[in-house]
Formats: structure tokens, sequence, C-alpha cells
């Protein structure tokens, strides 16, 4: 086992409620992984301690070989784990591009004196970046809405721009918090072919949530079952969803 992530014990209390209770689990390096559980297993939770926005009550969260448990989501960020959004936080009144290009961090333009003294290297660095935007652009079929406002885009085309964005960061890892949720049934599709050719081509390790369970078993090689915050079964998608066990805990709510 090749573990990108390993998360061992995870707890978060909120007051006396336990929304993660002792999740034990890992992602192997190359792997498209899925977590799944109706709304209250402790899913979103656990993405959100991952990732750096809330701070876990107990356990430890190793990424990459290192314990980032706790640490900021920008520092998260840095070591390569990126993620998306459920709700898309694009920004709105910049174009599709723009959203791409304020990405990464620590551009000459964000200076003063680059801005004055250099501004060679502000323009040089301005044209790179917006050349790999483009690229990762045509990765996930939205050359054509480059110059359209983000606010303007349908919601399956926030989808995608929220997963270029996390393209634009050249992560390990992106964490996918329901991508197909809202998004029609051709874009889902496109949605599988996206992530399952990114993973080829780049060998980004994806982890992704979401209750449309169809999506989930043409896309993920291996489930995480949640269920009252722990871990309740876990392995290939055929193995889990005819696990009796599973069937008789929450199954019908996930697909409901």
């Amino acid at each position: 086992m090749d573990a990108l992530l390993d998360v061992r014990g995870l707890v978060k209390r909120f007051g006396g409620h336990y929304a993660v209770d002792g999740a034990t689990f890992h992602v192997e390096r190359g792997s498209i992984t899925g977590m799944i559980g109706p709304n209250g297993a402790g899913k979103t939770t656990c993405f959100n301690c991952i990732a750096g926005s809330l701070m876990p009550d107990g356990g430890r969260v190793v990424f990459d070989g290192e314990d980032i448990t706790g640490l900021p989501s920008y520092r998260v960020f840095r070591r390569g784990l990126t993620r998306t959004f459920q709700i898309p936080q694009e920004l709105s009144a910049m174009t599709v591009l723009e959203n791409l290009m304020v990405v990464p961090g620590g551009q000459a333009g964000e200076r003063v004196a680059d801005s004055w003294l250099r501004p060679w290297r502000v323009v040089a660095q301005e044209r790179a970046i917006a050349e790999r935007a483009h690229e990762v652009l045509a990765e996930v079929d939205l050359t054509h809405e480059a110059q359209n406002y983000a606010g303007n885009l349908s919601g399956g085309q926030r989808k995608l721009l929220e997963l270029a964005r996390a393209l634009m960061s050249e992560p390990s890892m992106i964490l996918l918090d329901e991508p197909s949720a809202g998004v029609n049934p051709t874009l889902t599709r496109r949605l599988v072919d996206h992530i399952q050719g990114l993973r080829e081509r780049f060998g980004i390790t994806f982890f992704v949530i979401a209750h449309d369970m169809d999506f989930m078993q043409r896309l993920c090689e291996r489930l995480i079952v949640m269920a009252d915050g722990q871990v309740l079964a876990e392995g290939e998608p055929r193995e889990v969803l005819e696990n009796t066990e599973v069937q008789a805990a929450y199954l019908g709510s996930v697909t409901a």
C-alpha cells in the first residue's frame, strides 16, 4: 500500500455531537477513491478537517508522509492538497480565464517594486500563467468560455471551472465535494471522463464525495462508506454496495 493520504482516528465534535467519531481510512496514491453516506454521515466534515477548514478534536491527518493535522487551509494547499466545493466558489465578476490566473501564488505583479522596477518580469510571468490557464481550460473543455464572465456559466460549467482552478495549483491530490450535484447526465459523463483522464495523464489522486451512486460506481475504484461519523465499510464499489450491513444501515438514504 502506498497511501498518499492517511487518516487515523479522526474526531470532530460540535458541542456534544460527534460529527466524525474515530474515522480511520487511507487513499492510495494515484487512485480515484470515493466516500459515500447520507446527509449527516460526516463526509464533508472529514473533508474540512483534511483540507484545514476545521480543526480536528482528535486523531491525525498524514499527507504524503507529513503530519498536516490542524494546519490552516493555505498551508495544506501549498503542500499539494487542494479541494473543490459542493457550491462552486467562482469569482463571478471576473472572466473564466482570470479565475484561473489568480490561483498561482507569489506572482511578481502582486509586489509594487516589481510592477514599477521590473515590469518585464511581471509581463513575462503573466504570459506564462495565461498559457498554463489556457492549457487547463482545454483539459476541461472550457476554452470557448475563457473570456466569458464566470457568473454567466451554467451550473455544470461552474463545476468544471472549480476543477480547472484546482488544477492550476498543480496538486498531488484533489478533494472533490459533490462534483456531480446539479449537473445534467451528459455533463456528468464528461466529468467522469475528465477526472479519469487527468489521473491517467498527470498522476493526480482524487478523493470524491457524492450521493450519485451511478456516478461513483463509474468513477471510483474504491469506496469508503461512512455512517454516524464512523467508517462502516470500504472496498471495491460492487463489494461495498452488496454488503448487507451497508444496505441495512443507510444505502436507501444514499440513493433516495
